[in-house]
């Protein structure tokens, strides 16, 4: 499949370009000495490709310079010509102003100016965006890309000066890699649709591990143990139906005779138990208290000397000095002793604090239970069991909450747990692929490692290498560089100009490679020759009429100023063939479109 022509419904504002089957050039000259040292020109070789993009069906982008100026363009209808595998051609129609509605034709010759064609006379007329896609697909019958669509391929097809930044990473592709990597491994011939499984399974396993948090998040400090859960409701769903009977019945001596029981057996009984460990407790420390009130040393040395001064005996040296040590060790004791003390105390002090609140709430329970027995109001007491029913209802209602967030969180485990499973199965099965692909010397991939390095070799005489290994993830990685005289990898494809030229060499490895089947042929690169030395440029003139030859159409665009000066000097660098459109600065006649500069 090859580009045949590409025209307008306005002739006048822009010449039809006509492909051919070798070589295209389009060239730009340069020829008012004030624009020479100009970064940008806007004679239109870039925009060329754009308008390619555009009429094989891009979205809709604000951005784009047909939708920006939409004031200057509404009223231009693009006309592609397409030559399919079997010889025959289909052009496709899209209007700016009609975006969304394209139309298609099929026809046998070139060369062909439909823009004057009723509606009528069109195979598929105004066909919805999404619809056109689908039909477009079909009709290039890109095959060897299925399950892909058409348009995958387009950003390695049309590359812009935008493109030449990264060798696999398309800007098109500034989305996660799941949206390009399982593409690029199926061209470069490893089972992309294992990769495309494999980031599903990540995505899915994502999401339920998402799920798993929130759910989590909204249990709080809930216990996660279900059976507790469904126990705790089980009582409370006994107790609810017992009350609901209560009520229904109007009678409530049972409740009495359980409210009585409740008063003896629980409430009196723990009262009495509390009280009598506060009693004890209190004891406690009352005696702790005067321990500590009482652990003085009353002896004093001085004072005894005194004393024994008066009395006529001698309290000097070694009684003196032991009475000392005495009251120095009886003091450490003591200190030592009132910390444990004073501890103690402590615990005690928190002990009386709990139950002292502990008795509080069972006096008030005790209190309410001894009203509702005393009560004699019939209408009081359904008042007070049917709050308790709410209480009870408002309950269950939280309790079956926990019990589906619980019930939900352990199905989203077993189905995480599955996922991690299939997730490594794949990884493993990718790792498989991978290996099996490398290794086999006759494979797509080492087919195109092979035109790939020749390429590079071709035009700078080094080596290069392209790699795809399996990360940590079990996401594939790929690589390409240019290797040094003793085949090691150098920083040399970190460079602007050689990493174009890794670009190209890709491109064009890839379309050899698959030049037998049903694939696209063509392949267009924006100021390939920029930056290049001479030399450069001459072989990697000398590679793209050899890609040529092997049936793959080049398109390139580059400035006069470009052109390698040795082979020009010689004579024409292009034949007239090969240069399929010429741009200047002198006038508008000389821009793709040909209008004032918007």
């Amino acid at each position: 499949m090859k580009l045949s022509k590409l025209y307008t419904n306005k002739p006048d504002s822009f010449t039809p370009v006509n492909f051919v089957s070798g070589l295209n050039v389009v060239m730009a000259e340069i020829r008012l000495p004030e624009n020479r040292n100009k970064d940008t020109h806007n004679l239109g070789k870039t925009t060329l490709g754009r308008l390619l993009d555009f009429c094989f069906l891009s979205g809709r982008d604000p951005k784009f310079f047909l939708f920006k100026h939409e004031e200057i363009f509404k009223d231009f209808v693009f006309y592609l010509e397409i030559e399919l595998e079997a010889g025959s051609f289909v052009t496709v129609r899209r209007g700016v102003e009609a975006a969304s509605q394209i139309s298609f034709k099929r026809h046998s010759a070139s060369d062909q100016d439909f823009s004057e064609l009723p509606d009528s006379s069109w195979d598929h007329c105004n066909v919805p965006f999404d619809r056109s896609k689908e039909l477009l697909d079909g009709l290039l019958d890109w095959r060897t890309l299925k399950p892909w669509a058409f348009r995958k391929i387009l950003g390695y097809l049309l590359r812009s000066q935008d493109d030449f930044r990264e060798v696999f990473h398309l800007r098109k592709f500034a989305s996660r890699h799941s949206q390009w990597k399982p593409f690029l491994a199926h061209i470069l011939g490893f089972d992309g649709e294992l990769l495309e499984q494999h980031y599903q399974k990540e995505e899915e396993l994502s999401k339920k591990e998402s799920d798993a948090d929130v759910i989590k998040k909204e249990l709080g400090g809930s216990a996660e143990d279900i059976s507790k859960i469904e126990g705790i409701l089980l009582l409370k769903k006994q107790e609810a139906e017992k009350k609901t009977a209560l009520l229904t019945a109007f009678d409530f001596r049972s409740q009495d005779k359980e409210k009585t029981k409740q008063l003896v057996n629980d409430f009196d009984a723990t009262i009495a138990d509390l009280n009598s460990q506060r009693y004890s407790l209190n004891q406690n420390k009352k005696k702790i208290v005067a321990s500590l009130e009482e652990e003085q040393v009353l002896f004093s040395p001085e004072e005894a000397k005194r004393l024994f001064e008066e009395a006529g005996i001698l309290f000097q040296g070694q009684i003196k000095k032991d009475f000392q040590q005495l009251i120095e060790f009886n003091k450490a004791i003591t200190e030592e002793r009132g910390v444990y003390l004073r501890e103690e105390l402590t615990e005690i002090e928190g002990a009386l604090k709990q139950i002292n609140a502990e008795l509080t709430s069972l006096g008030k329970k005790r209190s309410d239970a001894l009203s509702f027995l005393s009560t004699t109001d019939v209408f009081d007491k359904y008042k007070r069991v049917s709050d308790e029913l709410v209480t009870l209802r408002a309950d269950i209602t939280s309790l079956e909450r926990q019990k589906d967030s619980l019930h939900r969180l352990q199905e989203l485990r077993t189905e995480i747990r599955a996922l991690k499973e299939a997730k490594t199965q794949l990884q493993a099965k990718i790792e498989e692929d991978t290996n099996k692909q490398n290794a086999d010397e006759k494979s797509l991939f080492s087919l195109i490692r092979l035109y790939f390095s020749e390429i590079v070799e071709d035009v700078i005489n080094r080596k290069a290498l392209l790699s795809v290994a399996l990360n940590q993830a079990g996401h594939l990685e790929f690589q390409a560089e240019i290797l040094d005289e003793s085949g090691n990898s150098t920083s040399a494809d970190l460079g602007h100009t050689y990493r174009k030229l890794l670009c190209v060499a890709f491109d064009l490895a890839i379309l050899r490679a698959h030049v037998a089947e049903k694939f696209p042929g063509f392949v267009y690169h924006d100021g390939v020759f920029e930056s290049l030395d001479d030399r450069k440029k001459e072989n990697l003139l000398t590679v793209l009429r050899k890609y040529a030859d092997l049936n793959v159409q080049p398109v390139i665009t580059l400035i006069d100023s470009d052109l390698p000066a040795r082979a020009a000097e010689d004579g024409a660098v292009f034949s007239q063939n090969e240069i399929i459109l010429t741009l200047h600065d002198e006038s508008d006649q000389g821009r793709l479109f040909k209008i004032p500069s918007w």
